[in-house]
């Protein structure tokens, strides 16, 4: 099964954890779109800087802090995906909430550890 990830908070920075897991997602034949404050390319992905409704996404992975994260709470819970990554400090509780409320699951995992590990 093909787990369509958005990466939410990508950069072009290559030392930026977000920049890595889109490239090791893409290595490991994840289908990936990404969103970001500046457009450009990473490993083949357009990073695009208004947040679209994607069809059929399967994960959300975070690089958000949680103040950052209210704008989207919407937008997140529109794309009704199976599951939300909270990588390291993206934690939230006020988004653990309301994603229990609308029975989509959530995790406090690191993407590219689920990725190396093969939990992905």
């Amino acid at each position: 099964m093909n787990k369509k990830t958005l990466v939410l908070g990508a950069s072009l920075k290559s030392n930026r954890y977000s920049n890595l897991a889109i490239q090791k997602l893409v290595k490991n034949n994840v289908e990936v779109v990404a969103f970001g404050l500046k457009s450009g390319v990473v490993a083949g992905v357009d990073i695009q800087t208004t947040l679209l409704q994607y069809n059929d996404i399967h994960t959300i992975t975070l690089y958000l802090n949680p103040q950052r994260q209210r704008e989207y709470y919407e937008h997140i819970v529109s794309l009704r995906p199976q599951r939300v990554i909270f990588n390291p400090g993206t934690e939230n509780p006020e988004l653990y909430k309301l994603l229990k409320e609308n029975h989509i699951a959530f995790d406090g995992a690191c993407t590219l550890v689920l990725l190396s590990t093969d939990q992905y």
